[in-house]
């Protein structure tokens, strides 16, 4: 399934993408998509609707396609060739950091930039989708508890994140940094995480190209790994870490966003997005 919410801010309604093309409309069965849906027995009754009895709907804006997340969280250098390309070891474990949950935003979202802001960069990444409750689980067991995936943009601003001290997370969690979907697919529909490719243009320019098979931790030992230092909820999201091609790696000069600049990304299966950048304007922010 690719389950999706949409509609004005504040007044989005569920709704999943059926197999022929259309939307359908899911608020007369639910409320919202939130972690209740999520667990194996709410996706399971979603499957059992029939889709095509469901009345069709136009889209609205897409916003982000779940409720309820209670922690965004990231995984750095996750592919080797990002790693060399950064100028920093390979991880013997994985780098765990957080993005705000305020990052997280539709899709198509405006994209901007915090104030001062000249080192703001792209980074196209699998996100991972927790659907039941995980907490010391096994690797062999730990993709039972992903409810599904989906596509995100982890934007990341350098000299926040590396420049100025402390952690990374005061370069991630900026608003806007996290454009989730369009859609949360079903972990049954998408099949093997680990042979996925991703892409990301800027102004129409290819700059990342990638498959999740090449990944130093794959996402069952991402989960398995996080679930001893933190209880994963349903709605919590992962995201995964991102291929080569990000403009702090860029030769012979490093390129970064600036106001105007349309980036466009995608992964197999998870469908693509599309934001523009602009400068700092809390209205859009919060429109």
């Amino acid at each position: 399934m690719k389950l999706l919410r949409h509609g004005l801010k504040g007044q989005e309604k569920p709704a999943l993408l059926h197999s022929d093309g259309t939307l359908r409309d899911l608020s007369a069965v639910l409320t919202d998509i939130g972690p209740a849906t999520l667990s194996p027995a709410g996706l399971a009754a979603l499957a059992g609707l029939g889709a095509s009895t469901l009345p069709i709907v136009p889209q609205g804006r897409l916003a982000v396609p779940w409720t309820g997340m209670g922690k965004f969280i990231a995984i750095g250098l996750n592919y080797a060739d990002h790693a060399a390309e950064a100028n920093m070891p390979i991880p013997q474990e994985p780098i765990v950091f957080t993005k705000t949950v305020n990052s997280a935003v539709g899709c198509n979202h405006p994209v901007v930039l915090p104030q001062g802001s000249v080192k703001s960069d792209w980074e196209v990444e699998l996100g991972v989708v927790i659907g039941s409750r995980a907490r010391y689980v096994s690797e062999a067991e730990a993709l039972k508890h992903v409810a599904g995936y989906c596509t995100i943009n982890d934007i990341s601003e350098r000299e926040y994140q590396l420049e100025r001290g402390g952690t990374w997370d005061k370069g991630k969690g900026c608003d806007t940094f996290g454009p989730i979907g369009p859609w949360l697919v079903s972990a049954d529909e998408v099949g093997d995480p680990q042979n996925l490719a991703l892409w990301l243009d800027v102004n129409g320019q290819r700059q990342q190209t990638g498959n999740t098979r090449t990944m130093i931790f794959t996402v069952a030992q991402l989960v398995s790994y996080l679930s001893r230092f933190m209880t994963l909820d349903p709605g919590d999201l992962i995201t995964t870490g991102t291929p080569p091609g990000v403009g702090m790696g860029k030769k012979p000069a490093a390129q970064f966003l600036r106001p105007g600049d349309v980036m466009t990304l995608g992964i197999e299966k998870l469908g693509t997005q599309q934001q523009t950048v602009f400068a700092w304007d809390p209205a859009l922010i919060d429109g």
